[in-house]
């Protein structure tokens, strides 16, 4: 499993190997792993020219002895100065005796231009609200240029805590960060600015409980369920599916879809849809009494293609059992049932559905999902799924949120959704819990969509096509 440390606890560990290390050791381990991350990227050191953007924190001085090091392999190193009096003296020391040089900001920009690498160490993790005036030009030169970028630790310009992007910001190839994933690499907007990402361990002891998790195969294949010798259909879980209208009548279809490729032993459908149901798929068990009359289940979905239908999510929010709540699910839910409820509620809304249960613009969700997932689950003390780009989960009790790294562009689709409400949903029925099952079908949805993509249009049946062998890649690895 990946983590990511909020900026408070990383610079605690910081501190507490400085103490037990000769002055300026944490530094050169840093500078080193940036160095040798440069140096594969360049292929070749010797000749090449290398463009430093150095400011006054420690990010500076990073790159400073980065610099140096290429220097003595050849390189031609130049160290752009935003702030000359307050640069790193033993970082700048040492590219100096490398034979770099160390420059201001005027005339920077053509030096950028001519560089074959940039390495940004203008601003740190600690860095707030966006760059300065003389940083942002230094950021958009950047831009424009054909150097590779390397960002130090972090993108100049981005929020290490929430992934926010704030104004100018620099934009990487690479970001080689030290110690452990901060927030920001992992969470849109911000992971789009800090291209691939490179981990350097330089020592640090962290405390159990990260910021941010992001499962990998092997977490999700301990989590995912699987059937014993005494298992029967009812032993393995049944999922309720209430979804589907006259007007939509596909939501239901593709949220029973999802929902038989999930796990769980039995799948009961109710609602206006049965008919277009049964037709593609006979397995299922079709009622027509509403939920409460449906028959037993260990978990229900509500809310995909229900238009206006509330009394289906009532009766589905005073069930017993675990719910998954989406699409206009989420409108029709009082927030007071949701949490009144015992049993867990899993809600996986899109940003702007997040936006209208939280009453601001889309834009403020989409500008910070990490701080948004939080609060609406903290208001509804649910499980939030908020999809998009960078889909999290975040559970009603706080803990670390899950960031989910499967998925393609090309999952933004009609459909889509209802597929992993119809997957998370099954996961639920087969006993995992309410963060568990989102993070994980999540994370066999944006799989599946890459295999059925592979690189171009898809529609969401054949996400949910898709959705075994997206499994057996997981159990298979």
């Amino acid at each position: 499993m990946r983590t990511a440390y909020n900026v408070e606890t990383v610079r605690a560990a910081e501190r507490e190997l400085m103490a037990r290390l000769p002055e300026g050791a944490l530094m050169q381990r840093a500078a080193a792993g940036l160095a040798a991350a440069c140096a594969d990227l360049l292929g070749r050191v010797y000749g090449r020219r290398v463009v430093l953007l150095v400011g006054s924190g420690d990010n500076g001085g990073d790159a400073l002895y980065a610099g140096a090091r290429l220097a003595r392999r050849g390189a031609g190193v130049a160290a752009v100065l935003l702030a000359p009096e307050r640069a790193h003296s033993a970082g700048l020391a040492a590219l100096r005796r490398a034979g770099g040089r160390a420059v201001g900001v005027e005339g920077a920009e053509r030096l950028i231009e001519q560089a074959d690498l940039l390495l940004d160490g203008i601003v740190g993790i600690g860095g707030k609200g966006g760059l300065r005036p003389d940083a942002a030009r230094l950021a958009e030169a950047a831009e424009r240029a054909r150097a590779a970028v390397v960002a130090v630790d972090l993108p100049s310009g981005v929020d290490a805590d929430t992934g926010e992007v704030r104004g100018a910001a620099v934009r990487a190839d690479l970001t080689v960060t030290f110690g452990t994933h901060k927030p920001g690499l992992l969470i849109d907007p911000a992971r789009e600015y800090a291209g691939s990402v490179r981990l350097v361990d330089i020592g640090l002891s962290l405390p159990p409980q990260a910021e941010l998790e992001a499962l990998q195969h092997a977490d999700v294949r301990r989590l995912l369920p699987v059937p014993g010798g005494e298992s029967d259909k009812y032993r393995r879980g049944v999922v309720g599916i209430a979804a589907g209208s006259a007007r939509y009548p596909g939501a239901a279809v593709l949220a029973v879809y999802g929902a038989l490729r999930g796990g769980a032993g039995a799948v009961r459908y109710v609602g206006p849809a049965a008919d277009a149901v049964i037709a593609r798929f006979p397995e299922t068990l079709v009622s027509d009494r509403g939920p409460k009359h449906a028959g037993r289940v260990q978990a229900w979905v509500v809310g995909p293609g229900a238009g206006d239908d509330a009394s289906a999510v009532g009766e589905v929010l005073a069930s017993e059992v675990p719910v998954l709540v989406d699409a206009d699910g989420l409108r029709l839910a009082d927030r007071d049932a949701v949490r009144a409820r015992t049993a867990p509620t899993l809600m996986t809304p899109h940003a702007g559905e997040a936006a209208a249960l939280l009453g601001v613009p889309r834009e403020e969700v989409e500008g910070a999902r990490l701080a948004s997932a939080r609060e609406l689950a903290g208001r509804y003390g649910a499980t939030v799924l908020l999809k998009g780009s960078t889909t999290l989960v975040a559970d009603a009790g706080g803990g670390a949120v899950r960031v989910n790294p499967t998925g393609t562009a090309w999952l933004a689709t009609a459909g889509s959704g209802d597929v992993l409400s119809g997957l998370a949903g099954s996961l639920l029925a087969s006993g995992l819990s309410a963060l568990d099952a989102g993070s994980v079908g999540a994370y066999l949805h944006g799989l599946a969509g890459r295999f059925a993509a592979d690189g171009a249009p898809v529609g969401a049946h054949d996400v949910a096509e898709a959705v075994p062998a997206a499994w057996r890649d997981v159990t298979d690895a």
